[in-house]
């Protein structure tokens, strides 16, 4: 029997999203339960995690309520922590490859992912960032890709498809809906350009995962929307 396995997460939530897809990639049991981040409970910081963040992972000792975590199971926090501490758990699902290179290759493009796409693509939305910088990463970062290949490294979905995967739905978005605090017009304008040949090795693997049944189960596209609608108003 395995043992238990909590994701604490939010349904909103890009970095509580990579987690989930990664777990139902490995074919992983586990129990999910939503935080409130805007009333977040005594207990999450006393007993889960003290920077009261999501996703956290408990793992082992007694299977229990979620709300009162036993003491004798580890916290494991910080998503892409949490990405490869289960691809070390589930090691025959393929979610981290056996040859060293390639595991290396994975290590890249999650840090490339963060630094390139995620960093410039959330400063942009926000306000406080350059549509010249998410293009350049998104450049960057289908360099790493594979020509004629449907994942990020290899033959086999990796925790590099999952890291990203919650990116993509978020690029998907701003370039439908225009939503953001950056110049009106101007998301739209992303979403075409993107749709140039230069970019069509990008938008051929983006579109794969995107369909993934994995992203999809955890993915609540109109919550997503509302709650960008709701945070990044842009200024009239």
């Amino acid at each position: 029997m395995s043992e238990q396995l909590t994701l604490y997460l939010h349904k909103l939530s890009p970095f509580s999203q990579k987690v989930e897809v990664a777990l139902i990639e490995a074919n992983a049991p586990y129990r999910g339960y939503q935080v409130d981040l805007g009333n977040k409970p005594e207990w999450f910081t006393s007993k889960v995690n003290p920077i009261g963040k999501v996703p956290t992972v408990t793992y082992g000792g007694p299977s229990v309520d979620p709300e009162n975590p036993s003491p004798l199971s580890s916290k494991i926090a910080e998503s892409n922590v949490i990405l490869e501490f289960l691809a070390d758990l589930y090691p025959d699902s393929g979610l981290l490859p056996k040859d060293p290179v390639s595991r290396a290759k994975v290590r890249f493009f999650i840090d490339a992912s963060t630094k390139q796409v995620e960093g410039p693509l959330f400063d942009f939305v926000r306000g406080q960032g350059s549509y010249e910088n998410v293009l350049k990463g998104i450049e960057f970062v289908q360099g790493l890709l594979e020509e004629g290949g449907d994942f990020a490294v290899g033959d086999h979905y990796t925790i590099a498809d999952a890291c990203i995967s919650p990116l993509l739905t978020r690029l998907n978005i701003i370039t439908e809906t225009d939503i953001g605090q950056f110049p009106v017009g101007l998301g739209l304008k992303l979403g075409e350009e993107l749709k140039g040949p230069k970019f069509t090795k990008f938008t051929k693997y983006a579109d794969q995962i995107l369909e993934r049944p994995s992203l999809r189960r955890t993915y609540d596209k109109e919550g997503v929307i509302a709650y960008l609608k709701a945070v990044f108003v842009r200024a009239q």
